[in-house]
């Protein structure tokens, strides 16, 4: 019972709090680097490859299905097309934290649920119940 306790609740807080904790260290880091005479499409580069070789174990490791579907050239268009806005948004991220600070950057950072939350009301893909809850007080 503890050990689904853990998986269910406090693995997905303490995954989300530390990836939280690496994004403003990677902004703090970011900022020390260009300051010193670094590019940023170099740090972007160098920070995409510490991911890959970080998350390539992790193909290895899961315990998931290994038939994969075929690769098909609308899944390459759409890898493709994830991996541009991905740089491309990482590459405006880090300009703007070149006009500012690594603060506000990552307190921007934490308004992306409220982001998410209000595109998926625009593009109807959440529908928010407006029921008044029964309350024991009059009206």
């Amino acid at each position: 019972m503890g050990g689904r306790y853990c998986y269910r609740d406090v693995l997905p807080f303490s995954a989300m709090v530390s990836m939280e904790c690496m994004n403003v260290g990677l902004n703090t880091l970011y900022k020390a680097a260009t300051l010193r005479g670094m590019s940023y499409h170099v740090f972007i580069v160098y920070a995409y490859a510490i991911a890959a070789l970080v998350l390539l174990p992790a193909a290895f490791i899961s315990r998931k299905s290994r038939t994969l579907p075929p690769l098909s050239r609308p899944v390459l268009a759409k890898i493709g097309l994830l991996g541009l806005i991905g740089s491309s948004s990482q590459i405006l991220g880090y300009t703007g934290i070149n006009f500012s600070s690594p603060t506000l950057a990552s307190a921007i950072s934490n308004l992306t649920p409220a982001f998410t939350f209000i595109l998926a009301i625009l593009f109807r893909f959440f529908f928010p119940s407006c029921q008044l809850a029964e309350t024991p007080f009059p009206r």
